[in-house]
């Protein structure tokens, strides 16, 4: 099996395209370049901001293009449907401006059930999506068979008795997209340097007063933490406790293929989406690997609402491997004039579960056993940063003025990264940015609230 293609997530050795210098100061400081710092950064130099994003590795290098490219209002929390919602405009604004570089395409999202109990759970979604006014419906069997080709009509092959769909939802090509708009935002005035760890904050009488970076200081008054699976790892050094996991995702590409579908469909054991090149991005549904450190002990009783509902997609792994971020033998304490974790793994680049490939496989062929088991490309896997409620972070933290939270976005972070840019570009401001966001609050964890996790779909 080939394992690497240009077509696929950005890695460690893909040559340098941000070397900004840095600044000497700015008015923010974005602590990793995701999908979200970008575009966070993007919408706060159009608001006259001078800000500069700092990036261990690589733009878009971990699970920014590991991602399945969906950008899907479909089956979202409540609470970040409107910011979806959104985003979803903001995507098709961000190809234009790029050029159409992103690959973003309004091709629906589609959720196929196999059995009447799983549609009727999909359908209970449909409340939620008509109080937003959202075009999200319910397929019967005839509209899924008319909607999903699947001409050679072998009787044995895998059956879907209905589906929920969403033709407004769309996709685009991760390892192209984050770039993309990357260069953008350095067009628009935005600082961006890969290869420029960030080892600790510069903090003084309360509040951050800057950003002790491997090149250099850089004096700001506020810094945004968006370092996705790293996230937790930089906070604790500084006290700052939050209660995130990783799980490792596997994901593949198919070789061109008929095209049966020109958007995004999954049921309860695979996932897939049509891509530029020709070929499907392929995935396990809900599958992943957690490998256990010292967070999972330490957050283990936050999970459990969690984790009940997810262990038989959850396979659990006794030690992740060295230079993880909550590997048993990642340091916790750095100081600033030394290298730290984030500059001895650059690129978190986790081996995909071959197994998974292969099941991935079988999956495939029992639902177009006319393909059958399609021909992988290349196959990678990403970590996924995760919150007990399946929803993230977007938060300045109570105890540490100029300091702001966005992480844990659950894997849900790439469609709905516009959103919460624009919201990140307000709060900088302390400006209103017309969204309800007391749900992604920093204080949730400890002020006694119940941790009630997103849709299960």
């Amino acid at each position: 099996m080939k394992l690497q293609s240009p077509d696929g997530p950005v890695q460690a050795t893909t040559p340098v395209r941000f070397a900004d210098t840095l600044p000497d100061g700015c008015d923010v400081t974005i602590i990793g370049g995701g999908v979200i710092g970008i575009f966070a950064a993007l919408y706060m130099a159009r608001a006259g901001i001078k800000v500069a994003v700092c990036e261990k590795g690589r733009i878009a290098g971990e699970q920014s293009s590991r991602n399945w490219g969906w950008i899907r209002q479909h089956g979202r929390d409540e609470a970040e449907l409107p910011i979806m919602m959104e985003a979803s405009r903001l995507w098709e604004e961000a190809d234009l401006d790029t050029g159409n570089r992103t690959g973003f395409q309004r091709r629906g999202v589609t959720y196929l059930a196999s059995s009447q109990k799983k549609l009727d759970e999909l359908a209970s979604w449909l409340d939620t999506a008509r109080e937003h006014q959202l075009d999200t419906r319910v397929l019967s069997k005839s509209e899924v068979d008319r909607l999903i080709d699947r001409s050679a009509m072998q009787k044995d092959r895998h059956q879907w008795v209905g589906a929920t769909h969403t033709a407004s939802d769309g996709r685009a090509e991760p390892w192209m997209a984050v770039p993309a708009v990357a260069e953008l935002a350095r067009k628009e005035g935005v600082t961006i340097r890969e290869d420029c760890a960030v080892r600790g904050l510069d903090i003084a009488a309360g509040r951050v007063r800057g950003v002790v970076t491997e090149a250099g200081r850089i004096a700001c008054e506020q810094v945004i933490v968006a370092a996705g699976a790293w996230s937790s790892l930089f906070l604790q050094r500084h006290g700052i406790n939050i209660p995130q996991l990783s799980v490792r995702s596997t994901v593949c590409q198919s070789v061109p293929l008929p095209e049966f579908l020109s958007g995004n469909a999954g049921d309860e054991n695979i996932s897939f989406r049509r891509r530029e090149d020709g070929g499907y991005t392929l995935a396990g549904g809900a599958a992943s690997d957690h490998y256990i450190g010292r967070d999972s002990f330490r957050n283990m009783f936050k999970y459990l609402p969690v984790f009940r509902h997810h262990v038989a997609d959850t396979r659990l792994r006794l030690m992740a491997p060295k230079g993880f971020p909550d590997a048993w033998s990642t340091t916790r304490n750095w100081a600033d004039d030394e290298p730290g974790p984030f500059e001895a793994m650059r690129v978190l680049n986790p081996k995909p579960n071959l197994r998974q490939i292969e099941k991935i496989r079988n999956n495939f062929s029992q639902r177009f056993p006319d393909i059958g088991k399609p021909e992988i490309r290349h196959a990678w896997a990403g970590m996924i940063d995760a919150m007990p409620d399946i929803v993230p972070i977007v938060d300045r933290v109570p105890s540490l003025e100029g300091l702001v939270v966005a992480t844990g976005m659950s894997g849900h972070g790439f469609g709905i990264a516009p959103g919460f840019g624009r919201i990140l570009a307000a709060m900088v401001q302390n400006r209103e940015h017309g969204h309800d966001i007391g749900r992604f609050r920093f204080s949730r964890f400890t002020d006694g609230s119940p941790i009630v996790p997103g849709p299960d779909l």
